[in-house]
């Protein structure tokens, strides 16, 4: 991507000028515009430089830059991250094997990663792709609270394909699980307390029992 034209690199005599907060100004002449943002310390950048006038904005560019190359490297790694995991159904599976698959299913969408469904037809199945079509989208509907379709069914031989995208990225189902085993821990902590808490309460009464026996006594 080109560097924008900024300050004097901006040649024109006139521009259409947006403010620091995206309030339209209008259209100025270039000294002026380039006077506006030396008094409040900002630079002008071209946003739109095939605008007739061109379209500049002012801001600080050093800022923007940095925010800029942030974000670039954050898709960067969250695409990286992600991976796509592959399940293979047979067209005519059980109920029990299809629960299980579909738990695995929605394991990987919460971890933040892509799922591909394989339906693997056998023999005759072949001409039959609507059922295969069916079981695929009974699926993708059954587990939509985790994930969205992303490619639609689609026949490849003796296989028919669908994939579904995580609605959460690979970093906030990270951070999410982060959260989950801390209250886990936090749970069984104050679990293992709760258990302990008995045995203080029973030292506490054999001594208020021994007061008493004393204080009989005498």
């Amino acid at each position: 991507m080109n560097e924008p034209r900024i300050n004097e690199r901006i040649r024109v005599p006139e521009v259409r000028l947006v403010g620091p907060k995206g309030e339209q100004v209008g259209i100025v002449r270039i000294e002026d515009a380039l006077r506006l943002a030396q008094d409040a310390e900002l630079d002008l950048v071209e946003v739109a430089p095939n605008s007739r006038p061109p379209v500049v904005k002012l801001m600080d560019y050093g800022k923007f830059k940095y925010e800029a190359a942030v974000k670039a490297r954050e898709a960067r790694r969250n695409q990286a991250n992600t991976e796509i995991k592959e399940m293979r159904f047979r067209l005519k599976i059980d109920e029990h094997d299809y629960e299980t698959k579909k738990g695995h299913v929605v394991r990987f969408l919460k971890g933040g990663d892509k799922v591909k469904i394989t339906i693997m037809f056998r023999g005759r199945e072949q001409s039959r792709p609507e059922m295969g079509r069916r079981l695929l989208m009974k699926l993708a509907e059954e587990v939509q609270e985790f994930g969205v379709v992303e490619n639609a069914p689609n026949q490849e031989g003796r296989n028919m394909s669908l994939v579904l995208g995580p609605l959460k990225k690979k970093a906030e189902a990270k951070e999410e699980q982060r959260k989950v085993r801390e209250e886990r821990k936090a749970a069984e902590a104050a679990a293992r307390d709760e258990r302990k808490a008995p045995h203080k309460g029973a030292e506490v009464g054999d001594e208020v029992a021994a007061e008493v026996e004393e204080t009989a006594a005498e």
